[in-house]
């Protein structure tokens, strides 16, 4: 997971930096423990809270296509249509309409579709 924050690093200017979330794991298994820092701070191992043990960082899955974005909705939703497209069950109950046909004989010369 990735949190962003604004960071102001000089008066004049501010930035957007990304915060990835590490997770670190002790030898002993006891609960993963989740810590953020930039990606030049982030240590190879932390302290483990419950036993004390050194906790080495552990490889995961990068947080992608997690979000709650508009854009994220109708990706989802247009990889959907290729699983369970909308697929026609019946006619509709109305039928056909006529094609309307001219009687003007000017239109016969142009081209049909």
């Amino acid at each position: 997971m990735t949190l962003c924050r604004n960071v102001a690093d000089a008066p004049h200017r501010a930035t957007l930096e990304c915060v990835p979330t590490y997770s670190f794991r002790c030898a002993r298994r006891c609960a993963p423990v989740e810590q953020r820092f930039s990606m030049a701070d982030a240590p190879s191992e932390v302290t483990c809270p419950e036993c004390g043990d050194a906790a080495p960082r552990q490889i995961s899955s990068p947080a992608l296509g997690r979000g709650n974005s508009a854009a994220m909705k109708a990706h989802d939703a247009s990889r959907a249509t290729a699983d369970t497209p909308a697929v026609v069950s019946s006619l509709p109950p109305a039928g056909r309409s006529a094609t309307r046909t001219t009687s003007n004989p000017l239109h016969r010369r142009l081209p049909r579709p």
